[in-house]
Protein backbone atom coordinates (compact mmCIF):
# COMPACT_ATOMS: atom_id res chain seq x y z
CA UNK A 1 0.00 0.00 0.00
CA UNK A 2 1.66 3.34 -0.89
CA UNK A 3 2.02 5.82 1.98
CA UNK A 4 0.57 8.85 2.09
CA UNK A 5 3.34 11.75 2.34
CA UNK A 6 0.79 14.61 2.76
CA UNK A 7 -0.37 13.31 6.54
CA UNK A 8 1.53 12.98 9.73
CA UNK A 9 2.09 9.17 10.19
CA UNK A 10 3.73 8.23 13.65
CA UNK A 11 7.23 6.69 13.49
CA UNK A 12 6.05 3.48 15.65
CA UNK A 13 4.05 2.93 12.08
CA UNK A 14 6.70 2.57 9.79
CA UNK A 15 10.06 2.90 11.59
CA UNK A 16 10.43 1.54 14.98
CA UNK A 17 7.25 -1.25 16.20
CA UNK A 18 6.31 -4.23 14.74
CA UNK A 19 3.73 -5.93 12.94
CA UNK A 20 2.15 -8.02 15.32
CA UNK A 21 2.19 -4.94 17.94
CA UNK A 22 0.65 -2.55 15.73
CA UNK A 23 -1.95 -5.11 14.48
CA UNK A 24 -3.22 -5.32 18.54
CA UNK A 25 -3.88 -1.89 18.39
CA UNK A 26 -5.18 -1.31 14.65
CA UNK A 27 -9.01 -0.83 14.06
CA UNK A 28 -9.14 -4.30 13.01
CA UNK A 29 -8.27 -5.45 16.07
CA UNK A 30 -10.74 -3.41 18.29
CA UNK A 31 -13.33 -3.26 15.95
CA UNK A 32 -13.49 -6.76 15.45
CA UNK A 33 -13.50 -7.41 19.13
CA UNK A 34 -16.75 -4.98 19.65
CA UNK A 35 -18.04 -7.47 17.34
CA UNK A 36 -16.50 -10.77 19.22
CA UNK A 37 -18.34 -9.47 22.20
CA UNK A 38 -21.75 -8.19 20.84
CA UNK A 39 -21.71 -11.74 20.01
CA UNK A 40 -20.66 -13.24 23.62
CA UNK A 41 -23.16 -11.13 24.99
CA UNK A 42 -26.11 -12.04 22.14
CA UNK A 43 -24.76 -15.93 23.47
CA UNK A 44 -24.99 -15.38 26.88
CA UNK A 45 -28.43 -13.73 26.76
CA UNK A 46 -29.77 -16.58 24.75
CA UNK A 47 -28.14 -19.19 27.13
CA UNK A 48 -29.72 -17.25 30.11
CA UNK A 49 -33.55 -17.02 28.42
CA UNK A 50 -33.70 -13.96 26.61
CA UNK A 51 -35.10 -13.94 23.43
CA UNK A 52 -32.31 -14.52 20.86
CA UNK A 53 -32.17 -16.84 18.45
CA UNK A 54 -29.42 -19.45 17.19
CA UNK A 55 -30.32 -17.75 13.30
CA UNK A 56 -29.77 -14.32 14.79
CA UNK A 57 -26.05 -15.57 16.38
CA UNK A 58 -25.64 -17.36 13.24
CA UNK A 59 -25.87 -13.97 10.91
CA UNK A 60 -23.73 -12.24 13.63
CA UNK A 61 -20.93 -15.00 13.55
CA UNK A 62 -21.25 -14.44 9.43
CA UNK A 63 -20.10 -10.83 9.09
CA UNK A 64 -17.45 -10.60 12.42
CA UNK A 65 -14.23 -9.85 10.51
CA UNK A 66 -16.19 -7.74 7.33
CA UNK A 67 -16.51 -4.21 9.10
CA UNK A 68 -18.36 -1.96 6.66
CA UNK A 69 -16.15 1.07 7.60
CA UNK A 70 -18.12 3.55 5.01
CA UNK A 71 -21.53 2.81 6.85
CA UNK A 72 -20.04 3.36 10.52
CA UNK A 73 -18.20 6.33 9.20
CA UNK A 74 -20.84 8.08 8.15
CA UNK A 75 -23.28 7.21 10.65
CA UNK A 76 -20.58 8.81 13.31
CA UNK A 77 -20.78 12.37 11.56
CA UNK A 78 -24.39 12.63 12.23
CA UNK A 79 -24.96 10.78 15.88
CA UNK A 80 -21.25 12.04 16.64
CA UNK A 81 -21.24 8.38 18.45
CA UNK A 82 -18.72 5.94 17.53
CA UNK A 83 -20.11 2.83 19.27
CA UNK A 84 -23.63 3.66 18.36
CA UNK A 85 -22.56 4.13 14.83
CA UNK A 86 -20.86 0.39 14.34
CA UNK A 87 -23.83 -0.67 16.45
CA UNK A 88 -25.76 0.95 13.13
CA UNK A 89 -23.46 -0.32 10.42
CA UNK A 90 -23.41 -3.95 12.16
CA UNK A 91 -27.13 -3.97 11.92
CA UNK A 92 -27.12 -2.92 7.92
CA UNK A 93 -25.00 -6.75 7.79
CA UNK A 94 -27.32 -8.62 10.58
CA UNK A 95 -30.62 -7.69 9.17
CA UNK A 96 -32.66 -10.37 11.09
CA UNK A 97 -29.98 -9.67 14.41
CA UNK A 98 -29.81 -5.91 14.44
CA UNK A 99 -32.71 -5.25 16.99
CA UNK A 100 -30.59 -7.24 19.71
CA UNK A 101 -26.95 -6.00 19.11
CA UNK A 102 -25.75 -4.37 21.92
CA UNK A 103 -29.01 -5.42 24.31
CA UNK A 104 -28.90 -3.98 27.95
CA UNK A 105 -25.41 -2.60 27.51
CA UNK A 106 -23.39 0.60 27.12
CA UNK A 107 -20.32 1.74 25.49
CA UNK A 108 -18.18 0.97 27.84
CA UNK A 109 -19.07 -2.91 27.61
CA UNK A 110 -17.36 -2.68 23.71
CA UNK A 111 -15.27 0.19 24.67
CA UNK A 112 -13.65 -0.97 28.13
CA UNK A 113 -13.84 -4.48 27.64
CA UNK A 114 -11.53 -4.30 24.15
CA UNK A 115 -9.19 -2.14 26.44
CA UNK A 116 -8.36 -4.67 28.41
CA UNK A 117 -8.12 -6.80 25.56
CA UNK A 118 -5.74 -4.98 23.65
CA UNK A 119 -3.40 -4.40 26.79
CA UNK A 120 -3.64 -8.54 27.55
CA UNK A 121 -2.76 -9.11 23.87
CA UNK A 122 0.17 -6.49 24.34
CA UNK A 123 1.49 -8.27 27.53
CA UNK A 124 1.87 -10.88 25.62
CA UNK A 125 3.80 -9.62 23.30
CA UNK A 126 6.10 -7.78 25.46
CA UNK A 127 6.49 -10.94 27.94
CA UNK A 128 7.99 -13.07 25.07
CA UNK A 129 10.00 -9.81 23.72
CA UNK A 130 11.20 -10.23 27.49
CA UNK A 131 12.00 -13.67 27.66
CA UNK A 132 13.69 -13.75 24.08
CA UNK A 133 16.04 -10.66 25.29
CA UNK A 134 16.96 -12.49 28.66
CA UNK A 135 18.16 -15.35 27.10
CA UNK A 136 19.86 -13.73 24.32
CA UNK A 137 21.67 -11.51 27.88
CA UNK A 138 22.19 -14.85 29.51
CA UNK A 139 24.15 -16.37 26.84
CA UNK A 140 26.51 -13.73 26.58
CA UNK A 141 26.98 -13.38 30.48
CA UNK A 142 28.00 -17.13 30.19
CA UNK A 143 30.24 -16.66 27.46
CA UNK A 144 31.62 -13.88 28.90
CA UNK A 145 31.73 -15.12 33.09
CA UNK A 146 35.37 -15.72 33.70
CA UNK A 147 36.93 -12.07 31.29
CA UNK A 148 38.18 -9.43 33.69
CA UNK A 149 36.98 -5.93 33.07
CA UNK A 150 37.42 -2.99 34.89
CA UNK A 151 34.39 -2.12 37.43
CA UNK A 152 33.58 1.46 37.83
CA UNK A 153 31.79 3.32 40.83
CA UNK A 154 30.70 7.26 39.87
CA UNK A 155 32.18 6.30 36.96
CA UNK A 156 35.85 5.74 38.36
CA UNK A 157 37.22 3.14 38.28
CA UNK A 158 36.97 0.42 40.85
CA UNK A 159 37.63 -3.25 42.10
CA UNK A 160 37.26 -5.04 39.05
CA UNK A 161 34.41 -7.78 37.94
CA UNK A 162 33.89 -9.53 34.80
CA UNK A 163 31.60 -8.78 31.60
CA UNK A 164 29.39 -11.80 32.49
CA UNK A 165 28.89 -10.53 35.63
CA UNK A 166 27.89 -6.92 34.60
CA UNK A 167 25.64 -8.58 31.79
CA UNK A 168 23.68 -10.45 34.87
CA UNK A 169 22.98 -6.64 36.27
CA UNK A 170 20.94 -6.20 33.07
CA UNK A 171 19.46 -9.45 33.59
CA UNK A 172 18.12 -8.84 36.83
CA UNK A 173 16.18 -5.45 35.99
CA UNK A 174 14.35 -7.59 33.31
CA UNK A 175 13.48 -9.99 35.68
CA UNK A 176 12.06 -7.66 37.88
CA UNK A 177 10.14 -6.45 34.50
CA UNK A 178 9.62 -9.87 34.46
CA UNK A 179 7.59 -10.87 37.37
CA UNK A 180 5.53 -7.39 37.51
CA UNK A 181 4.38 -8.12 34.00
CA UNK A 182 3.44 -11.46 34.77
CA UNK A 183 1.45 -10.20 38.07
CA UNK A 184 0.00 -7.31 36.56
CA UNK A 185 -1.38 -9.62 33.53
CA UNK A 186 -2.04 -12.07 35.89
CA UNK A 187 -4.67 -9.27 37.82
CA UNK A 188 -6.61 -8.31 34.75
CA UNK A 189 -9.85 -8.84 34.69
CA UNK A 190 -13.12 -8.14 31.72
CA UNK A 191 -15.05 -5.25 32.65
CA UNK A 192 -18.22 -7.32 31.47
CA UNK A 193 -21.32 -6.34 31.53
CA UNK A 194 -21.66 -3.85 34.19
CA UNK A 195 -24.20 -1.22 32.70
CA UNK A 196 -24.25 2.48 32.72
CA UNK A 197 -23.23 2.85 36.23
CA UNK A 198 -21.82 -0.23 37.13
CA UNK A 199 -25.11 -1.19 38.74
CA UNK A 200 -26.01 -3.61 36.18
CA UNK A 201 -29.62 -2.14 36.23
CA UNK A 202 -30.38 -2.88 32.79
CA UNK A 203 -29.76 -6.57 32.93
CA UNK A 204 -31.56 -7.07 36.40
CA UNK A 205 -34.37 -5.78 34.20
CA UNK A 206 -33.63 -8.40 31.25
CA UNK A 207 -33.24 -10.91 33.68
CA UNK A 208 -36.81 -9.99 35.52
CA UNK A 209 -34.85 -9.30 38.95
CA UNK A 210 -32.77 -12.33 38.88
CA UNK A 211 -29.06 -11.47 40.23
CA UNK A 212 -27.66 -14.37 40.02
CA UNK A 213 -28.73 -14.31 36.31
CA UNK A 214 -26.71 -11.07 36.16
CA UNK A 215 -23.77 -12.56 37.90
CA UNK A 216 -23.69 -15.56 35.10
CA UNK A 217 -23.96 -13.14 32.47
CA UNK A 218 -20.65 -11.64 33.46
CA UNK A 219 -18.99 -14.88 34.32
CA UNK A 220 -19.94 -16.24 30.91
CA UNK A 221 -18.96 -13.28 28.75
CA UNK A 222 -15.27 -13.31 30.31
CA UNK A 223 -14.78 -17.00 29.76
CA UNK A 224 -15.78 -16.52 26.18
CA UNK A 225 -13.52 -13.43 25.83
CA UNK A 226 -10.64 -15.74 27.38
CA UNK A 227 -10.81 -14.39 31.41
CA UNK A 228 -11.56 -16.14 34.26
CA UNK A 229 -13.45 -14.01 35.38
CA UNK A 230 -14.50 -10.02 35.88
CA UNK A 231 -14.01 -7.47 38.36
CA UNK A 232 -16.12 -7.63 41.45
CA UNK A 233 -17.48 -3.48 41.19
CA UNK A 234 -16.84 -0.72 38.80
CA UNK A 235 -18.97 2.38 37.73
CA UNK A 236 -19.41 2.52 34.19
CA UNK A 237 -15.85 2.13 33.03
CA UNK A 238 -13.27 -0.15 35.00
CA UNK A 239 -11.21 1.63 37.25
CA UNK A 240 -8.55 3.84 35.35
CA UNK A 241 -5.67 2.90 37.62
CA UNK A 242 -5.72 -0.31 35.66
CA UNK A 243 -4.34 1.71 32.76
CA UNK A 244 -1.75 2.92 35.55
CA UNK A 245 -0.44 -0.32 36.91
CA UNK A 246 -0.19 -1.72 32.96
CA UNK A 247 2.21 1.14 31.99
CA UNK A 248 3.94 1.50 35.33
CA UNK A 249 5.00 -2.46 34.16
CA UNK A 250 5.80 -0.60 30.61
CA UNK A 251 7.76 2.15 32.30
CA UNK A 252 9.74 -0.37 34.16
CA UNK A 253 10.77 -2.11 31.32
CA UNK A 254 11.75 1.22 30.20
CA UNK A 255 13.67 1.82 32.76
CA UNK A 256 15.49 -1.05 32.88
CA UNK A 257 16.89 -0.79 29.05
CA UNK A 258 17.78 2.76 29.24
CA UNK A 259 20.08 1.68 32.24
CA UNK A 260 21.44 -0.78 29.88
CA UNK A 261 21.74 1.41 26.75
CA UNK A 262 23.85 4.39 29.00
CA UNK A 263 26.06 1.27 29.76
CA UNK A 264 26.67 0.08 26.27
CA UNK A 265 26.78 3.49 24.96
CA UNK A 266 29.65 4.55 27.76
CA UNK A 267 31.60 1.04 26.64
CA UNK A 268 31.57 1.70 23.04
CA UNK A 269 33.63 5.25 24.11
CA UNK A 270 36.11 3.21 26.06
CA UNK A 271 36.06 0.79 22.68
CA UNK A 272 35.67 -2.11 25.40
CA UNK A 273 32.15 -3.34 23.59
CA UNK A 274 30.15 -2.21 20.47
CA UNK A 275 26.60 -2.58 19.40
CA UNK A 276 26.34 -4.05 15.92
CA UNK A 277 27.49 -1.78 13.19
CA UNK A 278 26.52 -2.68 9.77
CA UNK A 279 29.03 -3.20 6.84
CA UNK A 280 27.62 0.13 5.03
CA UNK A 281 26.01 1.83 8.32
CA UNK A 282 27.24 5.56 8.11
CA UNK A 283 27.62 6.82 11.48
CA UNK A 284 28.44 10.73 10.86
CA UNK A 285 27.49 12.65 7.69
CA UNK A 286 30.45 14.39 8.04
CA UNK A 287 33.23 12.15 10.17
CA UNK A 288 33.21 8.78 8.29
CA UNK A 289 35.46 7.54 11.14
CA UNK A 290 32.72 7.20 13.58
CA UNK A 291 30.56 4.32 14.79
CA UNK A 292 27.86 6.02 16.47
CA UNK A 293 25.97 3.77 19.26
CA UNK A 294 22.67 4.54 17.06
CA UNK A 295 20.42 1.43 18.32
CA UNK A 296 21.21 2.24 22.17
CA UNK A 297 21.09 5.96 21.80
CA UNK A 298 17.19 5.11 19.85
CA UNK A 299 16.39 2.83 22.79
CA UNK A 300 17.18 5.76 25.45
CA UNK A 301 15.14 8.32 23.34
CA UNK A 302 12.19 5.67 22.77
CA UNK A 303 12.67 5.09 26.59
CA UNK A 304 12.53 8.90 27.78
CA UNK A 305 9.00 8.69 25.78
CA UNK A 306 7.40 5.65 27.64
CA UNK A 307 8.73 6.73 31.09
CA UNK A 308 7.29 10.10 30.53
CA UNK A 309 4.01 8.50 29.40
CA UNK A 310 3.21 7.31 32.89
CA UNK A 311 1.98 10.92 34.11
CA UNK A 312 -1.11 9.93 31.40
CA UNK A 313 -2.84 7.27 33.09
CA UNK A 314 -1.81 9.01 36.14
CA UNK A 315 -3.41 11.94 36.13
CA UNK A 316 -6.46 10.65 34.50
CA UNK A 317 -7.19 7.96 37.34
CA UNK A 318 -7.02 10.73 39.74
CA UNK A 319 -9.13 13.11 38.08
CA UNK A 320 -12.22 10.79 36.87
CA UNK A 321 -15.81 12.00 38.25
CA UNK A 322 -17.85 9.78 40.41
CA UNK A 323 -19.03 6.41 38.65
CA UNK A 324 -17.54 7.86 34.95
CA UNK A 325 -16.64 11.05 32.73
CA UNK A 326 -15.11 11.30 28.94
CA UNK A 327 -12.10 13.07 29.83
CA UNK A 328 -10.04 10.14 29.55
CA UNK A 329 -11.21 8.92 26.38
CA UNK A 330 -8.52 10.90 23.79
CA UNK A 331 -5.97 10.21 26.31
CA UNK A 332 -6.66 6.49 26.27
CA UNK A 333 -6.52 6.47 22.64
CA UNK A 334 -3.19 7.58 22.55
CA UNK A 335 -1.14 7.18 25.61
CA UNK A 336 -1.87 3.34 25.87
CA UNK A 337 -1.28 2.06 22.61
CA UNK A 338 2.12 4.54 22.33
CA UNK A 339 3.37 3.24 25.67
CA UNK A 340 3.26 -0.64 24.21
CA UNK A 341 4.43 0.51 20.30
CA UNK A 342 7.57 2.18 22.46
CA UNK A 343 8.02 -0.85 24.44
CA UNK A 344 7.84 -3.10 21.61
CA UNK A 345 10.21 -0.84 19.62
CA UNK A 346 12.83 -0.85 22.90
CA UNK A 347 12.55 -4.40 23.01
CA UNK A 348 13.65 -5.02 19.15
CA UNK A 349 16.08 -2.66 19.50
CA UNK A 350 17.61 -4.59 23.27
CA UNK A 351 16.90 -7.97 20.99
CA UNK A 352 19.68 -6.79 18.40
CA UNK A 353 22.02 -5.44 20.28
CA UNK A 354 22.44 -8.44 22.88
CA UNK A 355 22.40 -10.29 19.75
CA UNK A 356 25.49 -8.79 18.08
CA UNK A 357 27.96 -7.30 20.84
CA UNK A 358 31.04 -7.25 20.28
CA UNK A 359 33.57 -7.28 22.79
CA UNK A 360 36.98 -6.51 22.48
CA UNK A 361 38.49 -8.26 25.46
CA UNK A 362 42.43 -7.27 24.69
CA UNK A 363 41.39 -3.21 25.10
CA UNK A 364 39.32 -4.43 28.43
CA UNK A 365 42.15 -5.87 29.41
CA UNK A 366 44.22 -2.70 28.75
CA UNK A 367 41.98 -0.66 31.00
CA UNK A 368 42.09 -3.00 33.54
CA UNK A 369 46.08 -2.91 33.78
CA UNK A 370 46.30 0.75 33.66
CA UNK A 371 44.35 0.56 36.74
CA UNK A 372 45.48 -2.84 38.30
CA UNK A 373 48.67 -1.37 39.95
CA UNK A 374 46.30 0.42 42.53
CA UNK A 375 43.83 -1.89 43.02
CA UNK A 376 47.12 -4.77 43.56
CA UNK A 377 48.29 -2.79 46.38
CA UNK A 378 46.05 -4.22 49.03
CA UNK A 379 47.60 -7.92 47.92
CA UNK A 380 51.00 -6.23 47.67
CA UNK A 381 51.25 -4.63 51.13
CA UNK A 382 49.12 -7.89 52.63
CA UNK A 383 52.54 -10.37 50.82
CA UNK A 384 54.64 -7.66 52.30
CA UNK A 385 53.26 -8.10 55.90
CA UNK A 386 53.98 -12.09 55.63
CA UNK A 387 57.40 -10.68 54.88
CA UNK A 388 58.03 -8.86 58.13
CA UNK A 389 56.48 -5.88 57.59
CA UNK A 390 54.71 -3.11 59.37
CA UNK A 391 51.35 -2.79 58.24
CA UNK A 392 50.78 0.81 59.22
CA UNK A 393 54.14 2.18 57.49
CA UNK A 394 53.73 0.33 54.48
CA UNK A 395 49.78 1.53 54.08
CA UNK A 396 51.25 5.02 54.18
CA UNK A 397 54.18 4.34 52.05
CA UNK A 398 51.97 2.87 49.44
CA UNK A 399 49.94 6.33 49.64
CA UNK A 400 52.71 8.39 48.57
CA UNK A 401 53.87 6.53 46.01
CA UNK A 402 50.63 5.92 44.47
CA UNK A 403 50.02 9.99 44.81
CA UNK A 404 53.46 10.40 43.01
CA UNK A 405 52.41 7.44 40.16
CA UNK A 406 48.86 9.16 40.02
CA UNK A 407 50.50 12.83 39.31
CA UNK A 408 52.45 10.97 36.33
CA UNK A 409 49.94 9.64 34.87
CA UNK A 410 47.35 12.48 35.31
CA UNK A 411 49.77 15.53 34.70
CA UNK A 412 52.87 13.88 32.52
CA UNK A 413 50.52 11.65 30.62
CA UNK A 414 52.74 8.77 31.47
CA UNK A 415 52.31 4.62 32.05
CA UNK A 416 51.29 3.95 35.78
CA UNK A 417 55.05 3.41 37.44
CA UNK A 418 53.39 2.57 40.53
CA UNK A 419 54.67 -1.41 40.97
CA UNK A 420 58.08 -0.22 39.48
CA UNK A 421 58.15 2.49 42.91
CA UNK A 422 56.89 -0.31 44.90
CA UNK A 423 59.63 -2.86 43.50
CA UNK A 424 62.76 -0.12 44.21
CA UNK A 425 61.77 1.07 47.93
CA UNK A 426 63.41 -1.13 50.65
CA UNK A 427 60.41 -0.66 52.76
CA UNK A 428 58.55 -3.69 51.07
CA UNK A 429 61.74 -6.00 50.24
CA UNK A 430 59.76 -7.60 47.32
CA UNK A 431 60.94 -8.12 44.00
CA UNK A 432 59.19 -6.71 40.67
CA UNK A 433 59.13 -10.14 39.73
CA UNK A 434 56.81 -11.47 42.93
CA UNK A 435 55.04 -8.46 42.11
CA UNK A 436 54.08 -9.57 38.41
CA UNK A 437 52.56 -13.26 40.48
CA UNK A 438 50.30 -10.66 42.12
CA UNK A 439 49.12 -9.27 39.03
CA UNK A 440 46.45 -11.74 37.30
CA UNK A 441 43.03 -10.64 37.32
CA UNK A 442 41.57 -13.08 37.80
CA UNK A 443 42.84 -12.85 41.77
CA UNK A 444 40.87 -9.69 41.55
CA UNK A 445 37.19 -10.61 40.40
CA UNK A 446 36.01 -11.85 43.68
CA UNK A 447 32.88 -14.31 42.93
CA UNK A 448 32.05 -12.65 39.89
CA UNK A 449 32.37 -16.04 37.50
CA UNK A 450 30.51 -17.95 40.00
CA UNK A 451 27.97 -15.56 40.73
CA UNK A 452 27.14 -14.81 37.31
CA UNK A 453 26.94 -18.87 36.85
CA UNK A 454 25.05 -19.82 40.00
CA UNK A 455 22.24 -16.51 38.73
CA UNK A 456 22.09 -17.80 35.48
CA UNK A 457 21.37 -21.51 36.53
CA UNK A 458 20.04 -21.35 39.78
CA UNK A 459 17.30 -18.43 39.36
CA UNK A 460 17.52 -17.22 35.07
CA UNK A 461 16.88 -20.98 33.57
CA UNK A 462 14.45 -22.41 35.85
CA UNK A 463 12.37 -19.24 35.01
CA UNK A 464 12.66 -19.44 31.74
CA UNK A 465 12.26 -23.30 31.14
CA UNK A 466 8.53 -22.88 30.81
CA UNK A 467 8.89 -20.62 28.28
CA UNK A 468 10.45 -22.62 25.63
CA UNK A 469 7.73 -21.86 22.82
CA UNK A 470 8.25 -18.31 22.92
CA UNK A 471 12.15 -18.54 21.99
CA UNK A 472 13.09 -17.54 18.25
CA UNK A 473 12.42 -14.31 18.31
CA UNK A 474 14.17 -12.45 14.88
CA UNK A 475 16.79 -10.11 16.18
CA UNK A 476 16.13 -7.29 13.44
CA UNK A 477 14.98 -3.90 13.59
CA UNK A 478 13.16 -1.73 10.33
CA UNK A 479 15.65 1.43 10.00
Amino acid sequence: MEKNRDIYQSPFSGRYAGKEMLYTFSENFKFRTWRKLWIALAETEKELGLPVTDEQIAELKAHAEDINYEDAEAREKVVRHDVMSHVYAYGLQCPKAAGIIHLGATSAFVGDNTDIIQMKAGLDLVHKSLINVITELSKFALKYKNVPTLAFTHFQPAQPTTIGKRATLWIQDLMMDLSDLEYVRGSLRLLGSKGTTGTQASFLELFDGDHEKCKEADRRIALKMGFDSCYDVSGQTYSRKVDFRVLSVLSGIAQSAHKFSNDIRLLQNLKQIEEPFEKTQIGSSAMAYKRNPMRSERMASIANYVMSDIMNPSITAATQWFERTLDDSANKRISVPEAFLGVDSILRLYMNIADGLVVYTKVCEKYLRAELPFMATENIMMDCVKRGGNRQELHERIRELSMQAGKRVKEEGLDNNLLDLIAADETFGISREDIEKLLDPALYVGRAPRQTEEYIKNVVEPKLASYSSELGLEAEISL
